[in-house]
């Protein structure tokens, strides 16, 4: 699988991210700075963790108008597969390219521990790795990670299939709306989740249940 990272101004989860697509993949991927204009041949765009520009403004609002977005979304609609990890899921909401937004946690305090996740559907390039329903552990470190749609959005998003994870058993660590911690866009070739998969992906790690979202990308490209 041919991937690419896109590193902004205060990301800080770009290099986890490198170490799992390049341990599962076995290719290191591409590495692009936020004011580059073009991409590389990829299968997937990965735009990470962090806190872009300081998370000023609102978190991902900077970051999603940056000169690479354009070819983000020149790529995204030709089908190429893009995941936004935390701070990647606010730039994803900001640029347009999944509905709904990220408020701020509604204990307002940053939250950082590990939660359990259900997954929604298997029937996408992200999640073929696991089963519908299986619940599965994903560590979180966010302050704006609140998930929130107008009731039509979140209806539509709801009867579309777009919702990837639910955080489960009680475990939802800021108030989003119906538990959603990862959704898709209608195609399902864009996915944008809060908790960091790439944090769980070795036994040395505590687990491996992040692995799956990974492997099951390989089965694609």
């Amino acid at each position: 699988m041919k991937s690419a990272v896109v590193v902004f101004p205060g990301s800080n989860r770009d290099r986890d991210m490198i170490a799992a697509l390049s341990k599962i993949g076995g290719v290191a991927p591409a590495v692009v700075w936020h004011k580059d204009t073009s991409l590389p041949d990829v299968d997937l765009i990965v735009i990470p963790g962090g806190f872009s520009y300081g998370d000023y403004l609102r978190s991902g609002a900077i970051a999603a108008r940056s000169p690479i977005m354009a070819a983000i979304r020149d790529k995204a609609a030709k089908g190429v597969r893009v995941l936004g990890v935390c701070n990647g899921f606010q730039v994803l909401t900001e640029a347009g390219l999944l509905p709904g937004v990220l408020m701020r946690n509604a204990s307002l305090r940053f939250v950082c521990r590990e939660v359990m996740l259900k997954v929604e559907t298997a029937d996408s390039v992200f999640t073929q790795g696991y089963r519908t329903g299986q619940l599965i552990r994903t560590p979180v470190a966010h302050h704006d990670g609140n998930y929130f749609a107008d009731p039509a959005t979140l209806k539509a998003i709801e009867d579309n299939g777009q919702v990837a994870f639910r955080y489960a058993e009680g475990s939802n660590p800021n108030g989003s709306v119906n538990d959603i911690a990862g959704v898709f866009n209608r195609d399902k070739t864009v996915l944008g989740l809060m908790p960091h998969p790439e944090n769980l992906i070795e036994s040395a790690h505590g687990g491996l249940d992040g692995r799956a979202l990974f492997s099951g990308l390989l089965q694609v490209a």
